[in-house]
């Protein structure tokens, strides 16, 4: 079929499955695109980027980042430090509303954060010094802590893995069940009668919802405004339906469009094609930590000798090297901490024979490896072939099962075996936004099952981090990055495949995107 004949019939597809409610006359309706189908839609139960990007709609935030990455006040009207630290008084904004009509309280909010504590690696630092969070009224709530926690507003002002503020009666909720009666405070409802599993997610603008009166608009800081009156999100997995409806008309916004379809998109008048997240996207292979052959540091180790970071990039965002950096460690390149330290490891081409020298070292067995590979997220499923073919050609016996999101982000919280449904790898993706330090970088952490997705206990690593969280000197902040880099190197809590700069592609009717991952706020279609 020619690529030409493919975008008509991308297009017929397209506009079946664009078909929608009728809407009163007039109402701005924006069509959007993801990267992938949502399949879960609790953001502390689940970490995935699309599951993230769905709840920045519906959620607000205490505080929030600006583009500069400096944290500002976001339901939080101020705050007031006393005690030499160790108390933290929070105010909160008049008139906030949750989506169901009632108002977002005090105790509300610390229900929220109490069970984030529970889930996130961050929350978790947070917990373990907090001596108890009261409600003086239903606009302040005060958090006492055994020790100065600094970053507490930075904590809760993460752009991803964050701290979305719901009911308490929601919040009551283990972290460890999601939560699916979706009510938040933010700009946008979450339409759940209309949602279509595969296919449809829909939000509509929130009456309710009271944006910050002072402040410059910026990233996830300042007044939020939802001029969409609603906002569809329609699953393409296919990268020709989904070109092929943009310059049709038929969707406005492209989250990750295909990098060999950029050309072609950048030369229709009507679409604009645009970098908005200039921090990036850090790609990773993922081990799990708990279960052979990769809870051995040796065999983790023996792989980096197999990266060539320029060959996952190409294969992520093609030739372009503007569009991605072929030197990315454990830390954002070009943020004020990154080093290169280390990074001679994986320098020039993938040396195969090291890697099987290395694996009989280290004792490998010929164990089964479980490779957990999406083939709908396209970003992962390039990583996985990449990484899969190593493995197999250093003699991995690997079992590379290849299914939809859904199926393996629903797989990926199993901390059992291979016989019970666990897993071995997969290929994950980071907003770079989270790795500028080892405060928010949780996927470089080494706490064990309290951990992220993969589990990795490294307490040298941990140790290191103690202390940086505790450094106020800057020069002793980069002193202690560079060595929880190269501690990185010798543990291995992921093997890097380099920082990616997605471009987007939208509709120029479309006006306002913020900069950083898709944001809706702010968001005008004329």
């Amino acid at each position: 079929m020619k690529r030409r004949d493919m975008f008509k019939a991308g297009a017929a597809i397209g506009a079946a499955s664009l078909a929608g409610p009728a809407l009163a006359q007039g109402a701005k309706v924006l069509k959007f695109v993801p990267a992938a189908d949502l399949t879960l839609v609790d953001p502390v139960f689940n970490t995935a980027l699309v599951t993230r990007t769905h709840g920045m709609l519906v959620f607000d935030q205490l505080y929030g980042l600006d583009e500069s990455f400096n944290v500002q006040p976001q339901m939080a009207e101020g705050h007031v430090i006393e005690d030499d630290g160790k108390s933290w008084k929070i105010t909160l904004r008049e008139g906030l509303t949750f989506h169901d009509g009632t108002p977002v309280l005090a105790r509300d909010c610390i229900a929220s954060i109490n069970r984030w504590t529970q889930a996130d690696v961050l929350g978790r630092n947070i917990r373990a010094v907090t001596l108890e969070m009261n409600a003086l009224s239903d606009r302040v709530l005060q958090i006492r802590l055994s020790k100065p926690f600094p970053m507490l507003a930075t904590a809760l002002a993460k752009p991803s893995a964050f701290c979305p503020i719901m009911p308490a009666r929601l919040a009551a909720q283990p972290p460890t069940t999601q939560v699916t009666e979706v009510v938040g405070s933010g700009p946008f409802r979450w339409v759940a009668a209309e949602r279509v599993a595969g296919s449809r997610a829909v939000y509509e603008r929130f009456a309710g919802y009271k944006p910050r009166p002072d402040g410059t608009p910026s990233f996830l800081a300042g007044p939020k405004i939802p001029y969409l009156d609603r906002v569809e999100w329609h699953t393409l997995p296919d990268a020709a339906t989904a070109a092929a409806a943009l310059q049709q008309g038929e969707v406005d916004w492209w989250e990750s469009p295909a990098p060999d379809l950029l050309p072609l998109l950048r030369r229709r008048n009507n679409i604009q094609v645009e970098v908005k997240d200039r921090a990036g996207t850090m790609g990773m292979i993922r081990f799990n930590h708990l279960q052979p052959p990769f809870d051995n540091p040796a065999i983790r180790r023996a792989f980096l000798a197999g990266i060539n970071q320029a060959d996952y990039m190409t294969a992520v965002m093609g030739s372009d090297p503007s569009l991605w950096n072929a030197r990315c460690g454990f830390f954002l390149p070009g943020s004020p901490l990154a080093t290169e330290a280390g990074l001679e490891v994986m320098n020039g081409a993938p040396n195969l024979e090291k890697v099987k020298r290395d694996l009989a070292a280290a004792g490998y067995k010929g164990e089964r490896v479980t490779f957990v590979v999406p083939t709908d997220f396209a970003v992962l499923n390039a990583q996985s072939e990449i990484a899969g073919d190593m493995f197999r050609r250093v003699g991995i016996n690997l079992d590379y099962q290849a299914s939809d999101w859904g199926s393996v982000a629903s797989r990926l919280p199993n901390q059992g075996g291979l016989e019970a449904g666990g897993w071995s790898v997969w290929a994950n993706i980071i907003p770079g936004v989270i790795a500028i330090n080892p405060a928010t970088q949780s996927y470089v952490r080494g706490p064990g099952k309290a951990g992220t997705y993969g589990w990795p206990d490294l307490p040298k690593i941990e140790a290191l981090r103690d202390q940086f969280m505790d450094a106020g000197d800057p020069e002793q902040q980069k002193r202690l990055v560079r060595d929880i880099q190269l501690q990185a190197f010798q543990d291995v809590p992921y093997l890097p495949t380099g920082l990616y700069y997605q471009p987007t592609a939208f509709l120029k009717s479309v006006t306002g995107i913020p900069s950083g991952f898709p944001l809706f706020h702010n968001v005008r279609k004329s």
